[in-house]
């Protein structure tokens, strides 16, 4: 019996319907579960054949377990490795140079020494830096957030030189990023899972936290929609990421992807409405038994080259009959947008 386990931590919603799902499917010789763990012995196997991870960016412990289970032949959505690795300041210099607009950004040295650092570990860091550069640059209005965090957490919307100032001081030892705010007319998050399905949704991250996503979407052009969907799988098949959401903020029709590092996306039923819900359910549902039957992948999947090389944004080749699968399912996907 291969067994698929799902790594959760506060989510009430999506763990277990994932489970309950997979289950459903009576796959013969699958089956899913909540992961178990305890003490974990170096170098054996997890007994997982794929593990659905969920929680091991906030807790350490959960992401050494993943590596090593890695290591021994777990496929685990998504790949701890590069997990561990990445942030959202190289996915913005990334993403330009694969033709996906992103907006003038530049990553700020630390406003307080990081701990255990003193003005001597600096000696390599330009002082005082000139910001009249940066600012020309970036522009105002502009946002100043954490160059690896999430959630919307410490971000702050600037609009001059002085609150800037006020904002980056505030900051403290986290590391920043400063970008020129986009003046967005229409704005999506998309669901994409195993590098290949896309869901496109409406949203408003002016919106309380609980009616983001755009219930009634407005009839969108289908020529944007087709270029966030485009632009959507570039990111994530460049990045490795087999569940991700990518959000586009769309000014004079042109598609800027501000953020695309979520690799634990928000799939709670009472957030996201229950069609997306199901989406996105039944999507990872169907991709963890895929990887589950296909078995442990080559190690050459973790290596650092697979991610910079740029072959790892190629699209992958397809059967005729899995073009026009991949095509029905985008323009069933294009429709919670709302294409005209």
């Amino acid at each position: 019996m291969k067994k698929i386990g799902v790594l959760f931590g506060m989510e009430n919603s999506f763990p277990p319907a994932l489970v309950e799902k997979i289950n459903s499917m009576q796959v013969s010789g699958v089956s899913a579960e909540f992961v178990s763990v305890g003490g974990v012995r170096m170098a054996v196997p997890s007994g997982y054949a794929v593990i659905v991870d969920r929680i091991s960016h906030d807790i350490p412990f959960y992401r050494g377990m993943l590596k090593n289970a890695a290591l021994t032949g777990t496929v685990v959505i998504n790949n701890p490795f590069w997990w561990s690795a990445d942030d959202k300041f190289f996915n913005y210099a990334l993403a330009s140079r694969l033709g996906v607009a992103v907006p003038p950004t530049v990553l700020l040295p630390h406003q307080q020494h990081p701990p255990n650092t003193t003005e001597r570990s600096h000696r390599n860091l330009m002082y005082p830096l000139d910001w009249e550069e940066i600012f020309a640059y970036v522009g105002f209005p502009a946002f100043l957030k954490p160059f690896d965090g999430g959630g919307w957490k410490d971000v702050h919307k600037v609009d001059s030189p002085e609150q800037f100032f006020a904002a980056y001081h505030k900051s403290g030892t986290l590391c920043m990023t400063l970008q020129r705010a986009v003046n967005f007319k229409e704005y999506f998050r998309c669901y994409v899972v195993g590098q290949e399905h896309v869901h496109i949704m409406q949203y408003d991250p002016r919106a309380p936290f609980h009616e983001r996503y755009v219930k009634n979407p407005a009839p969108v052009d289908s020529r944007l929609l087709e270029r966030v969907h485009k632009d959507a799988l570039t990111l994530c098949r460049a990045l490795g990421y087999d569940l991700n959401t990518v959000e586009f903020a769309v000014e004079n029709g042109i598609p800027y992807a501000i953020d695309f590092m979520n690799p634990a996306p928000d799939a709670d039923a009472n957030s996201v409405g229950e069609a997306n819900f199901r989406w996105i359910v039944d999507h990872v549902a169907k991709l963890a038994v895929r990887k589950a039957l296909a078995g442990a992948q080559p190690p050459a999947q973790l290596r650092w080259s697979a991610f910079l090389s740029g072959g790892a944004a190629a699209e992958p080749k397809a059967s005729p009959a899995r073009k026009s699968g991949s095509k029905k399912s985008a323009e069933k996907s294009r429709t919670a947008a709302g294409s005209k």
